[in-house]
């Protein structure tokens, strides 16, 4: 019997869309692991040590982590899209890039997501290292605007 998180993964009879948005999701959590720790740094330094079990509660409930809350939600948009029985069309896919490459954009003058990504760049080698790889990533997907 397969298990609820086999379809989540790559294998050798996906689709090319398919496979490309695993790889977006695949990004976009390593993104937001960066991001979780840094904020978790941020917070200890405040607070001191929180264990995983108050870390869950805070990334939760706390407005210091509020913000991080739309990349879980794209995320778990994408595993339901994984999850279900469809298949990933390329439209589809193209249109999670879109998405991810609108939001990601970091810039002082954006929306509060985008303003605090482009702080967390600021602060956090880690978080540039990051960014760098969703880049390379969206620079290989065709873009659905010229010149974007």
């Amino acid at each position: 019997m397969d298990s609820p998180h086999s379809n989540l993964q790559s294998s050798s009879n996906d689709s090319p869309a398919r496979e490309k948005l695993i790889a977006l999701r695949l990004a976009l959590l390593r993104v937001h692991k960066t991001l979780l720790e840094m904020e978790r740094r941020t917070y200890e330094r405040e607070h001191g040590y929180v264990n995983a079990g108050e870390l869950f509660r805070l990334v939760v409930d706390h407005a210091q982590f509020a913000w991080l809350h739309n990349i879980s939600e794209f995320v778990v948009r994408i595993d339901e899209s994984l999850a279900a029985k469809e298949p990933i069309t390329p439209e589809y896919t193209n249109v999670a890039f879109s998405l991810a490459r609108k939001m990601f954009i970091p810039t002082e003058s954006g929306d509060a997501f985008q303003k605090k990504y482009f702080d967390a760049i600021q602060q956090d080698p880690a978080v540039v290292i990051e960014h760098a790889e969703l880049a390379r990533l969206f620079q290989n997907e065709p873009s659905d605007t010229p010149g974007a």
